[in-house]
This record gives C-alpha cells, sequence and structure tokens, in this order.
C-alpha cells in the first residue's frame, strides 16, 4: 500500500483545525496521524463590524505556531500542506492582516474559498469512505459552521451546492447575544432567520427527497453526543451514528432552557461551544424539518478530510 503523507487545516468562523494523514488514493483509505481543534473564534463580531478583531487575530496566530510545530514532527512541509479559510475571512474587510500573519507562521497562505468550493470539500470529506456502506445515496450533505451553511447534494459526484449565512456564532450574535435563556420572541425571530437562508439555499440545492441527511461539523457531532448519552465525548461512537429527529428536537429543547452552567456541565460539550451551542443545534433541527428526514446520519469526516484529499 502507498500512502501519502498530507496536512490540512480549516479556518472557520468558530474554530480552527489540523489534520495530518496518510492517504491512499487507491482505497480511499484515510490513517490519522494528528487530528486537533482550536477553538479560535476568528469571527467574534464579524457580522456586525465587518473586520476581524485583533484578539481573535491572535488566538488563530497562536493555533497556527502550535500546528507547525506538529507539522514538522510529522515532517509536512508546505509543499503538502494546505489550508482553507471560510466564512469569518470571506467577510472580513482586513482579511490581508490575516492571510500575511498566517504565510509568516505556516509558509502557506489560506486560501479563502468561494461558499460553492467549501461544500465540495465538505461533500468529499463527508462521503468518500461511505462507498459500500449501508448508506443509500443520494446524500444531502450540510455543514453547520459558525458563520455558514454548506449544503450539498450528490452521489459519487456533486450535483448542486449552496452555502447560506446561518451558523451557530452568527445566529447567537444575531438573536441570543448577552442572553442566558432566550425569550420565545427571540426563538422565534432566529427560526425565521434559518428559514429565510433555507429558502436560498432551496434554490440551488433541493432540500427534500434525498435518501440520506448527512451532518457535519461540531454543533452536530456535539448535539449527536448529548443524544446518545455519552458520558464523554467518543468521536468513535459519534462517527455515522444516526440520531432519530424526535431526540434532536429532545436535544434542542433542553439546550434552549438550560443556563449557560448547565450547558458547561454536559459531558461532550466543549467549552468553547457553550455559548453558541443552542443557535447551532436550532439550525440544526430547522435543517432536518424542512428536509423531511426521519434520522440524521453524523459524520466526523467532513471539509477537513475533503482538504487532505484535495492535497494528493
Amino acid at each position: 500500500m502507498t500512502t501519502t503523507r498530507v496536512g490540512a487545516i480549516d479556518c472557520g468562523t468558530n474554530s480552527i483545525r489540523l489534520l495530518i494523514a496518510d492517504l491512499d488514493p487507491e482505497t480511499g483509505a484515510i490513517g490519522d496521524l494528528d487530528r486537533r481543534m482550536v477553538i479560535n473564534r476568528l469571527g467574534q463580531g464579524v457580522d456586525r463590524t465587518g473586520r476581524l478583531a485583533p484578539e481573535a487575530l491572535e488566538r488563530t496566530f497562536a493555533a497556527c505556531r502550535e500546528y507547525a510545530a506538529v507539522l514538522a514532527e510529522h515532517g509536512v512541509g508546505p509543499d503538502r500542506l494546505r489550508m482553507v479559510a471560510t466564512s469569518a475571512s470571506r467577510d472580513a474587510e482586513n482579511a490581508e492582516e490575516f492571510t500575511k500573519g498566517v504565510k509568516e507562521i505556516l509558509g502557506v497562505e489560506p486560501e479563502v474559498v468561494s461558499g460553492d468550493e467549501e461544500a465540495r470539500l465538505s461533500f468529499t470529506g463527508a462521503t468518500k469512505e461511505l462507498t459500500g456502506e449501508a448508506v443509500e445515496s443520494p446524500y444531502l450533505v450540510f455543514d453547520l459552521g459558525g458563520g455558514s451553511t454548506e449544503f450539498v447534494l450528490g452521489t459519487g459526484e456533486v450535483e448542486a451546492a449552496r452555502s447560506v449565512d446561518i451558523g451557530c456564532v452568527r445566529l447567537t450574535e444575531r438573536h441570543f447575544a448577552g442572553v442566558e435563556l432566550p425569550t420565545p420572541d427571540q426563538i422565534s425571530a432566529a427560526r425565521a432567520d434559518i428559514r429565510a437562508a433555507l429558502d436560498l439555499a432551496a434554490e440551488s440545492v433541493p432540500l427534500t427527497g434525498a435518501a440520506t441527511l448527512v451532518g457535519l461539523a461540531g454543533t452536530v457531532t456535539t448535539v449527536a453526543g448529548i443524544a446518545l448519552g455519552l458520558p464523554a465525548y467518543d468521536s468513535v461512537a459519534i462517527h455515522h451514528s444516526r440520531i432519530p429527529l424526535g431526540r434532536v428536537r429532545e436535544v434542542v429543547g433542553m439546550l434552549l432552557t438550560s443556563t449557560h452552567e448547565q450547558r458547561a456541565a454536559i459531558p461532550v460539550m466543549h467549552p468553547g461551544r457553550v455559548d453558541v451551542i443552542a443557535a447551532g443545534a436550532l439550525v440544526l433541527l430547522e435543517i432536518m424539518e424542512r428536509t423531511g428526514a426521519a434520522e440524521l446520519v453524523v459524520s466526523e469526516h467532513d471539509i477537513l478530510d475533503g482538504i487532505a484529499w484535495s492535497v494528493v
């Protein structure tokens, strides 16, 4: 078996993640050597100010310095590394400051990809290993991020894709900022915002009729971990789990009526998600209800894996 070692970095609105893996293009196997995440909240305030905050940039650069050391340990140079930057850096007026800082640390420029390209990378990462699995196609894949959500419909190939501006950070800042327990009116306003974005997505991607709904990213995997009643975050147990719509409704209801302290005490909850999980979970529920899906297939493999495959 001939493998290629690559590095991939996904810098989103809420988190920056690293994957170092050995890939086998013939079999589609991906062997993780290091997979890690830092909550950097790069998108802090971007929806309001249009700029990347200095403290958000510094958090991101600190994570990049950590990742540079790990990449060096595994012998991955800039020629086998790709970094993709998503929603927050697409929206910011001072994106060049971000680009310059990253290149100085990692030796590569972050690629600020379009929403459609982001969607295609997510689809590749989520579905490449589904071949031969008992998961029926076509798939409707959605990647629920901090600032945007990408929808992709396809089988082996992408048939339609669309990115819309709804995500756990953006929705929190718009509707739940500084709120411990959102009021019914605030929840209704958030739902209306989400539904308007889903209307936009549906202009490009049919949201009903897919055989399998596949959900990606931290909000989805966290809700899945809660739904499964896990005593700690367990990516193996979460990966390819199937969560019924009714159970998602129960978890979302619990999150919307929990205090910050109660959410922080949930065993699978990452500290960086405590204040944005309720809004993100609401997006997840609205997607399931809109698509008519009876259950959700959860994938731990997402855009980060798609970025890795794009290096080969």
